[in-house]
């Protein structure tokens, strides 16, 4: 029985007197920064967030969000930073640009070319 509190004083005690990872000047900026890391797709891996990502690459765009928050930017700032930097892949919502339109206009295109099809069979 003692054995058992002493392993959880020690396993407790060793969270209690850990430090934060990433530090913030306000609970706002520590919001802001963990809601744009879920909006940031990680270059190397495969379609995952930043939030999800422990490769070098995501920890330091984790580290230049922290920084330009800490600068004052804007989320959309910061997006637009990060779009010119890594491409516009590393949005997961890329915004309506020439090298967009067929990313957002065709599922449309998609959706008139099966009903064509649907209306304008023929009728066996």
């Amino acid at each position: 029985m003692i054995k058992f509190f002493f392993f959880i004083t020690i396993f407790f005690s060793n969270n209690i007197l850990s430090e934060p990872l990433y530090k913030f000047d306000s609970v706002d900026d520590e919001k802001r920064f963990y809601a744009l890391i879920k909006e940031i797709k990680c270059p190397k891996c495969t379609s995952g967030s930043i939030a999800s990502s422990n490769a070098p690459i995501s920890e330091d765009i984790k580290l230049k969000i922290i920084e330009l928050i800490k600068e004052g930017k804007s989320n959309e700032e910061i997006k637009i930073f990060l779009s010119e930097r890594f491409g516009s892949d590393v949005l997961y919502n890329p915004g309506l640009n020439k090298n967009t339109y067929f990313l957002w206009f065709s599922p449309i295109l998609f959706l008139i070319v099966l009903l064509l099809g649907f209306f304008l069979r023929k009728k066996a």
